[in-house]
């Protein structure tokens, strides 16, 4: 009984109680019932007969592909769970790491990587994850990649790095983290080009100056040559780029300084930080930042402007579509770090925006436990597969009742193994402890052992002194003693009997007579 009954019913009286939005009954493809994140459909189908891993005829696209685009994320974790080919491709030899690292599905990223997906594959034009995930700006998503161990500086077939596509694009989020990761930004493609050369090309002047930061020399980069002997100044000139002309100018003739680096590396956090609004706008809205983009510590602008209570800022980016759920790297969400700054009127505002979650403790058993979320699907973009509260959480039931269910079947293969003679690893590992813990605590049996029977031989020798000492006092004439003799018998009779060593000092004036 407990939850799973409650849970089953929930999800039973839900679908004639509910008044969200109907789900479709029937879907042309088994790709369409991905791409809505209907699983409890993509079960039926594939359970009718339909193959796990069909390609549909316009993109190449398998199911698997297609929830890994939209951020379908319980679709692809039922997929995975269910065999689907994590390594097929499609037309352009995108595999499904290839997809989540261009829409930055960083969960579903997550999932494939965890499912074995292999992110240095490379498509036709010999391309891995993450220069896609650099190109299209998902510095999380790349983040995610170069944690698993990727080669920041691995080429494509034009010698192009993933820097050279963050620089090509003005990406500068992307740009400073593979910087931060080791990414070479000397290294030329197959014309000679340095990454600063493409930034320049393009007109990102905030990439630029970046990358005049990093170089070795100011002149070092503005009078590299590429293999048509052109300079960066040479190719913003050709290109119309005056925004990079006269900065070059400007740093030639030392009447520029550059920028701090955390300015440029995260400049529209900066901004949402100081709560300067139209710089925020500028760089959003001209495709220099993705606007749930987010810093080296997980938090976006949102994170920021909450913080410092810009309400300015935060009504703006809400109305652009900021993610107000997404969680930094110590699990806050925007509303988390505004209340934790005391900044209610933010508080208040985002409140509106996702609902007055309060931090009563709730039990399994209450409907109300699945509401709480993190962030599912998409990180670094927006506006892909939307679904509505009620569908989250029946996801998270779903998810929850398959972690129950394999509890159970868990506890059954172990018990089937055990009866079978087998050991288990948990208990190999409790009987070395066991054994060890043994070994312990004879060693310190031995030691104690040794330790008293240093002390006997200590306490005989102390018997034999005081018999001798005895002896010896017997001999002495009787004569009224010196009140000091006296003390000193009676401390000899007191410790006599405590067995414990008389001090000599105490007899040192009784004349002891020698032997004849």
């Amino acid at each position: 009984m407990g939850w799973e009954t409650m849970s089953k019913a929930f999800l039973k009286s839900r679908k004639t109680t509910s008044t969200a939005t109907p789900k479709k009954q029937n879907y042309a493809s088994i790709h369409e019932a991905v791409k809505t994140g209907d699983v409890e459909q993509l079960a039926s189908m594939v359970k009718s007969g339909t193959n796990i891993n069909e390609v549909d005829l316009v993109h190449k696209f398998t199911p698997l592909h297609c929830a890994a685009h939209s951020g379908s994320l319980e679709c692809l974790h039922w997929l995975l769970w269910h065999g689907a080919n994590i390594t097929d491709t499609t037309m352009r030899g995108w595999t499904a790491a290839h997809l989540a690292a261009i829409r930055g599905q960083d969960a579903c990223m997550q999932a494939l990587v965890i499912n074995g997906a292999n992110l240095e594959a490379q498509d036709d034009k010999g391309r891995t994850p993450s220069h896609l995930a650099a190109a299209h700006g998902q510095s999380y998503t790349l983040q995610t990649i170069l944690r698993n161990g990727v080669d920041a500086n691995v080429s494509d077939k034009n010698d192009w790095k993933p820097v050279h596509y963050a620089a090509f694009h003005g990406r500068l989020g992307c740009l400073q983290l593979l910087v931060r990761w080791g990414a070479s930004i000397d290294d030329v493609d197959d014309n000679g080009n340095l990454p600063a050369h493409l930034a320049a090309m393009e007109g990102h002047l905030h990439c630029f100056k970046f990358l005049v930061s990093k170089m070795a020399s100011v002149t070092h980069t503005v009078k590299a040559r590429n293999d048509h002997g052109e300079t960066p100044k040479d190719l913003a000139q050709r290109f119309y780029k005056d925004n990079i002309v006269e900065y070059i100018d400007s740093v030639e003739q030392e009447r520029d300084h550059l920028f701090g680096q955390e300015d440029l590396a995260f400049p529209a956090h900066v901004a949402a930080f100081r709560g300067d609004l139209v710089t925020l706008k500028r760089l959003v809205e001209s495709g220099i930042t993705n606007i749930n983009e987010r810093d080296d510590k997980g938090s976006t602008v949102m994170h920021k402007a909450a913080g410092q209570g810009h309400i300015n800022c935060l009504q703006w980016m809400i109305e652009m579509g900021a993610d107000c759920d997404i969680t930094n790297e110590a699990g806050e969400t925007p509303k988390d770090v505004a209340r934790r700054f005391a900044q209610l009127a933010a508080v208040e505002l985002l409140t509106q925006v996702t609902g007055d979650n309060s931090d009563e403790e709730l039990d399994i058993n209450d409907i109300r436990f699945f509401d709480r979320h993190g962030v599912e699907g998409s990180t670094d973009s927006k506006g892909d597969l939307t679904l509505d509260q009620v569908n989250k959480r029946d996801a998270r039931i779903r998810a929850y009742q398959r972690i129950e269910e394999l509890k159970q079947l868990l506890e059954i293969a172990c018990s089937n193994y055990k009866q079978l003679g087998g050991i288990t690893e948990e208990e190999r590992v409790r009987k070395k402890e066991e054994r060890e813990a043994d070994k312990e605590l004879e060693a310190q049996l031995e030691y104690e052992r040794v330790r008293r029977e240093k002390l006997e031989s200590q306490l005989d020798d102390c018997r034999a002194e005081m018999a001798r000492l005895k002896e010896c006092l017997g001999k002495v004439p009787v004569s009224p003693l010196p009140t000091r003799v006296s003390a000193a018998f009676c401390t000899l009779h007191f410790y006599e009997k405590r067995i414990h060593l008389v001090p000599i000092f105490f007899l040192s004036c009784i004349p002891i007579p020698k032997p004849s």
